[in-house]
């Protein structure tokens, strides 16, 4: 949302409803509005890349339309629109370049040319990022044939500087925009959200004769209201359920209410479906996550792409876990955070661990505070308690990785693997040069640096010897000069 009837009886002949039936499936195209500049964004980006929960206000929108049985989709645009191009190539839908903004009436005309001559258009803007397909599929219900209009509208108790919508007898007659209304206008709480659904062969028709003789020069879409009325068309409104719906975003202030606005949103779904959140204000999801029964998250959790948490699984403070599968059990403790894992039964990670694309952790694997593991497999009831780097390794069940140890995968050129047996013991501040395996059963001590295969149940000691030196002195500070 931008600043800027009755049924039919039930009996009918056969071929009336055939007619009926047809209609009820106009073929169906979706135009988005996204060649704004955004200027009171401040910012390089376009507007409709401007983000919202971790996408582009545009791939909101597109998401939307998707969901929404429509046999074409096309984005108007216009400023940086190679950067907007770029972004979604891969998403199958057609362009219209809009080049000078003359208003929304004129983008839609640069669309034209894609539209058939039959058909229904659902207009959309590509900055009104959170419009429900429930909501929308409702609008498009209302047009059933060649000869009524949609439109969304909303009814707001500060109604200044959104077009008005001005009705006689109930009836839609047009729509006023806030600085071509009278005082009178000025007064109607029913404003116009922008989004609308019209026949394709109305579009076709009123959409060159718009004129921009109006208080900005521009070539309002909302003018083919008037202009339908005047040629006997049905003018149907739906409201949505809540206003956010159809807010749009023209500056940093209303993206961040809107992403708040989402995120709680985001959260009462889960809530519903049986998550504690501790803070709900305090919770941000930035892709899917799908839950079992008593999954908790403490406060300020962040969870990226495509996430799974099975049942009792514990989120602690301040972790961002992104694309990550947790088994039932799983304990995630404060100031974690998770990237492309795979988490088994029982298993507990951090206070303050980082867990990277890769990595594999069995049932009741324990890795403790600041221990980061990539790309690492680690079997049934292996722990790294503390203080380690494991990367690039296979880690056998029950093995016990001592604090300070590092798993020395890359020479400057290539990646190397580390493999331990089940039930290896790795003393502290142990550095294990792959390639290079640790046998099962085996032991190395602490301060060791392992280039070479331990063999099973062996100790592997590779350490300089120790020299006591009688009579050394510390150093003594310098007096000053």
């Amino acid at each position: 949302m931008h600043k800027t009837n009755s049924k039919k009886g039930s009996i009918m002949l056969p071929f009336l409803f055939l007619k009926f039936k047809r209609s009820l499936i106009m073929e169906l195209s979706v135009v988005i509005l996204a060649a704004g500049k955004g200027t009171r964004m401040k910012s390089i980006l376009p507007k409709v890349m401007q983000p919202l929960a971790g996408k582009p206000l545009l791939a909101h929108v597109l998401a939307t339309a998707k969901q929404i049985v429509a046999n074409n989709i096309l984005v108007v645009y216009g400023h940086g629109g190679e950067l907007v191009q770029q972004h979604f190539a891969q998403e199958g839908i057609a362009w219209a370049l809009q080049a000078e903004q003359k208003g929304t009436g004129h983008a839609v005309q640069m669309a034209l040319p894609h539209l058939a001559a039959t058909g229904k258009t659902l207009i959309l803007y590509g900055d009104v990022p959170l419009t429900t397909p429930q909501t929308l599929q409702q609008l498009l219900d209302l047009v059933t044939d060649d000869n009524s209009l949609g439109l969304l509208t909303v009814n707001l108790a500060n109604p200044t500087g959104y077009g008005r919508i001005v009705r006689e007898a109930g009836l839609v007659q047009r729509i006023v925009e806030q600085k071509d209304a009278n005082e009178v206008e000025k007064q109607i709480t029913e404003v116009n959200t922008g989004i609308l659904c019209v026949p394709n062969h109305y579009l076709h028709h009123c959409l060159p004769l718009l004129q921009n003789n109006n208080a900005q020069g521009e070539y309002y879409l909302t003018d083919i209201i008037a202009l339908a009325v005047a040629q006997g068309l049905s003018i149907k409104t739906h409201q949505p359920q809540a206003a956010w719906e159809v807010e749009g975003i023209n500056d940093k202030l209303q993206l961040a209410t809107l992403e708040r606005v989402y995120q709680r949103l985001q959260a009462d779904n889960l809530m519903r479906a049986g998550a504690t959140i501790i803070d709900p204000n305090r919770f941000d999801v930035r892709g899917t996550v799908s839950i079992g029964m008593d999954v908790s998250f403490d406060v300020n959790v962040i969870l990226e792409g495509d996430n799974h948490f099975g049942n009792g699984v514990q989120i602690g403070a301040n972790c961002i876990l992104k694309n990550c599968t947790l088994a039932d059990g799983v304990i995630i403790k404060a100031n974690s955070v998770l990237e492309g894992a795979v988490i088994g039964k029982n298993a507990d990670v951090g206070p303050f661990a980082r867990i990277r694309a890769g990595t594999q952790l069995a049932a009741n694997v324990h890795i403790g505070n600041f221990v980061e593991v990539k790309n690492t497999i680690m079997h049934e009831g292996a722990k790294a308690g503390h203080l380690s780097y494991l990367g690039d390794a296979e880690i056998g069940a029950r093995s016990n990785i001592g604090a300070g140890t590092i798993t020395c995968n890359y020479d400057g050129a290539n990646k190397s693997k580390t493999i331990i047996g089940a039930n290896a013991f790795i003393g502290s501040n142990a550095s294990l040069v792959a390639p290079v395996t640790i046998g099962e059963g085996a032991t190395t001590g602490a301060g060791s640096t392992i280039s070479k295969d331990v063999p099973a149940g062996h100790l592997a000691v590779a350490r300089g010897v120790q020299r006591n030196i009688e009579g050394w002195k510390r150093p003594t500070k310098r007096s000053e000069q």
